[in-house]
């Protein structure tokens, strides 16, 4: 039995959204044709505590519409607990109160917290509590073993819904537009039901979990989606629209969407509208009134199933960067596979982000760099700008989890790769890093062959070179997956330093634009990288070993 204390609030929150609402007549009317009682708060635009006060039922409603002196009286009141909670029924409500009651003709059983769902409340269709309904789904977020510091709500819906809401306001139009209150309550802009049902359940979300609504990264996606509503939805747009070309557009859609609202119940990564919900909500909001009374029924019929409802929850992608150096010949940035045989030993890409995605907990990594050197050739000097992207981590790494990654990727015992200034980062740096790679220069140091002897006069050939502009075409050893382009680079600067007991080797240190290709530039691959090296000397020039000694980038610094 509810409290008096409880009955008068529940008195005073309708009491306030009763100053929004039409004449009593016309709720009563859209309550007898199945829209649910927080679906007319919010066609009327009322604000505040109506959404979330979990006793304000649609029985509640009309009791306190037709006998509003006599609402809180021990004749016509039934109090029964559930969980802890009172809820408050009147003995005078409808029949289909007391035997099958339908759900709301316009959301489905959304605002009336009724949905089937085997995962997150096992009496699947039943109308429970908004306050069960948030802690049932504050249960399974902390069942995934999340790091929260604040979440936000997402929520995807059929557009059934949207059909639905219409065919009402038209409903509501063709009966009471003559009236006087009609113009100033029913047409003002209104709640959605995505909105009504964040409005519904964020506070009590954040009470569950303890921790604020904002636009955090950690999302809560309620997916809902009811397939025979949908079904028959599109089967009356394919069917009623005019033009053949329409229908077959329409009946393609038909098809595609009918696979999808299957596999919405599978895929809990369904994405919020697919490109059938984007056709049919175009053709709802292009169809005029006329085409619209003759495609549905108006208002809707009352449905006897509530939509399904997939809850999931996710993060978006963190991000922990820093600069890598690659010690080993043998080890590519990349995971490198050829006919199902990995190249080489290792690869910077798994030995940086497995260590980082075990800390994160999360789904999977993607490694992302300022460039990228060959397999064979080192990554030296203060090393090479890198993001590990980490899919829906569960836990965010503190700065303590960076310095331990960090030791153990830097005291692994092969030695291959090291780390530096390792940091959790917002997304700007991939902003920085893409816009830094473009305008970055490039130092290397290079082992080169020439087939004649090093004279004084070459070394000051060489280092006299400044800003030298060379053209490459694709080179042929990349041909196969580049495309065959010729492409202008610079070559700010070189010089030379002997190498003792050899006349005919040499050390080249030389920075470059991004994008050269400095094997190529040495040897001058068959006269496609021009000038070469070989050509400013006058003799054949082979490169044997390459080192990456600086990428000038400002970022992890």
């Amino acid at each position: 039995m509810a409290t008096s204390e409880e009955m008068e609030d529940v008195r005073e929150v309708l009491r306030l959204a009763a100053r929004s609402l039409p004449p009593s007549d016309a709720v009563l009317d859209l309550l007898d044709i199945g829209v649910c009682a927080r679906c007319i708060f919010r066609l009327f635009g009322v604000l505040g505590r109506a959404y979330s006060f979990p006793s304000i039922t649609d029985a509640v409603l009309k009791s306190f519409l037709e006998e509003p002196d006599n609402f809180h009286s021990n004749s016509g009141e039934i109090g029964c607990r559930a969980n802890g909670a009172t809820f408050v029924q009147f003995s005078n409500s409808s029949k289909e109160t007391r035997n099958v009651q339908p759900y709301c003709s316009i959301c489905l059983g959304i605002l009336q917290f009724a949905h089937q769902d085997q995962e997150l409340m096992k009496t699947s269709t039943n109308r429970v509590p908004v306050d069960d309904f948030t802690l049932a789904i504050a249960e399974l977020v902390k069942k995934e073993n999340y790091h929260i510091d604040g979440f936000s709500i997402e929520v995807s819906m059929p557009p059934v819904i949207v059909a639905n809401e219409r065919a009402v306001g038209l409903y509501m139009k063709k009966k009471y537009e003559s009236e006087e209150w009609f113009s100033a309550k029913f047409l003002r802009e209104h709640l959605s039901v995505k909105d009504a049902l964040r409005t519904s359940t964020t506070a009590l979300l954040e009470k569950h979990l303890g921790d604020v609504s904002d636009s955090n990264s950690f999302r809560i996606r309620l997916t809902y989606s009811h397939p025979e509503a949908s079904r028959r939805l599109q089967s009356s747009l394919a069917n009623d629209l005019s033009g053949k070309g329409a229908k077959t557009v329409m009946k393609n859609n038909v098809n595609k969407a009918n696979d999808s609202y299957e596999g919405i119940l599978r895929n809990s990564e369904q994405q919020t509208c697919n490109e059938s919900d984007a056709a049919i909500l175009r053709a709802l909001e292009g169809m005029q009134d006329h085409v619209f009374y003759e495609c549905f029924t108006v208002p809707p019929d009352k449905t006897f199933k509530p939509c399904h409802l997939t809850t999931t929850c996710y993060r978006m992608p963190i991000y922990v960067g820093g600069r890598y150096l690659k010690f080993s010949r043998n080890v590519s940035q990349t995971c490198w596979m050829v006919d199902d045989e990995r190249i080489g030993e290792a690869s910077v890409e798994e030995i940086v982000g497995k260590n980082i995605l075990s800390v994160c907990r999360g789904d999977n990594y993607k490694f992302h760099a300022a460039g990228r050197e060959d397999i064979d050739v080192r990554m030296l000097g203060s090393g090479r700008p890198f993001l590990i992207e980490i899919a829906n981590s569960r836990r965010i790494p503190s700065k303590v989890d960076i310095g331990l990654i960090s030791e153990k990727i830097n005291n692994n015992d092969q030695n291959h790769v090291r780390v530096r200034n390792l940091s959790l980062i917002g997304n700007e740096a991939w902003t920085l890093m893409r816009e830094g790679e473009a305008e970055k220069q490039k130092q290397y140091a290079a082992l080169v062959w020439i087939s004649r002897s090093l004279t004084d006069g070459d070394m000051q050939n060489i280092s006299s070179l400044k800003d030298l502009d060379i053209i490459q075409r694709t080179p042929i050893r990349v041909l196969h997956r580049r495309s065959p382009l010729e492409r202008k680079r610079i070559i700010h600067w070189m010089s030379i330093e002997k190498v003792s007991s050899s006349s005919q080797y040499f050390l080249l240190h030389l920075c470059t634009q991004a994008g050269t290709y400095i094997k190529e530039f040495v040897h001058g691959d068959l006269g496609r990288t021009h000038p070469s090296v070989g050509s400013i000397l006058g003799c054949r020039a082979e490169i044997l070993q390459l080192d990456v000694t600086d990428v000038k980038m400002d970022i992890f610094n």
